[in-house]
């Protein structure tokens, strides 16, 4: 190669620096995917359980509880953050054939997920967003090893993770590639990081259906108040029917959730002696300092026929920061 002596200079495509990009990084041990943006908004992701374990805000501020017991090292499932629920929630009932065989809440939170690459993108505004994609398969090399036996449909998910100034979405893609038809739940199952459990109410919930999983012996009640509050162990399948729920501490407004064509919210608390009774919630007292709200697809009765997909999304925002929505998911079945 022959140096030319007045080789001219590269010409910038803009007179202005250019704008700082998203940086994505793996920990030493490829365990754990981590997001920041250049605003100082950070997301990690754990490829086991595809679990996302930290959100922080541009101040560093968490805003997802995370038991300090909580095993990272594939283990056992996540106690904490925002563990995927698929496709069973809760202990699977006997009664159902396709799922009686599941372990509680099933098998996407116990697998190893595939990361399948980022892509970023920047708003009108010069906002940076990144968004971080994770896949499992029945053919995956990482789906727990039980999962075969207990649930043997062939299927395929895509899981995304989006980071925005502000917020933070998740995403979930499931299809049947089985000949069988199949049934699943599908649920985000966030613990929310809150100051104090006592000062803290829900509203949008008023005049809806829901099942208490605390009173077996009646269970389907309606609920009556304007303001739920947690003042011991809850655990209950509410079917709002307002598209918004709002979480308050005190009288400030701190997250909201607005559902689109999206049928349950599970509202749960361990409180003192569930809190006490499992082994990897800590502190024992951090039930003060966490609310779990899980928007998703409960119920089963409705299958998924060969190529048929469940989509559902939920964007999380601070309302600390700006007057924005917690949660928007939606469910769609369809080639």
């Amino acid at each position: 190669m022959v140096e030319r002596p007045n080789k001219p200079k590269l010409v910038p495509l803009s007179p202005t620096t250019a704008t700082p990009q998203p940086i994505v990084s793996f920990s030493d041990d490829n365990s754990r995917v981590t997001a920041e943006l250049p605003s100082g908004e950070s997301v990690t992701v754990l490829l086991y359980g595809a679990t996302v374990i930290s959100w922080k805000d541009a101040e560093g501020q968490e805003k997802l509880w995370l038991s300090e017991a909580a095993k990272l090292d594939g283990s056992k499932a996540v106690r904490g953050g925002i563990p995927l629920v698929f496709p069973v929630f809760g202990p699977p009932s006997p009664d159902h054939a396709q799922t009686a065989k599941l372990v509680q809440h099933g098998f996407a939170r116990t697998s190893r997920w595939e990361f399948l690459g980022k892509s970023t993108s920047e708003s009108a505004a010069g906002a940076a967003s990144v968004k971080l994609d994770f896949g499992l398969s029945s053919a995956a090399e990482g789906l727990d090893p039980a999962a075969r036996e207990a649930w043997p449909f062939k299927f395929s998910l895509i899981y995304s993770v989006t980071l925005c100034p502000g917020s933070l979405t998740t995403a979930i893609v499931a299809t049947n590639d089985d000949d069988k038809p199949f049934d699943c739940h599908a649920l985000f199952h966030t613990y929310l990081r809150v100051d104090d459990i006592s000062s803290v109410s829900i509203s949008g919930l008023d005049g809806a259906a829901y099942i208490d999983k605390l009173s077996p012996s009646d269970p389907n009640k309606t609920e009556s108040s304007s303001s739920v509050t947690i003042t011991g162990e809850t655990d209950r399948v509410y079917t709002p029917t307002s598209n918004e729920i709002t979480v308050l501490q005190g009288d400030k407004p701190i997250f909201r959730i607005t559902r689109d064509n999206l049928t349950n919210v599970v509202v749960w608390n361990p409180w003192t002696e569930k809190a006490a009774s499992m082994g990897d919630f800590a502190p024992k007292d951090g039930y003060k300092n966490m609310l779990v709200l899980n928007p998703g697809r409960w119920g089963l009765g409705r299958l998924l026929s060969r190529g048929m997909r469940l989509r559902g999304r939920k964007l999380l925002a601070w309302l600390g920061r700006d007057v924005c929505v917690l949660g928007v998911m939606r469910e769609v079945i369809g080639a």
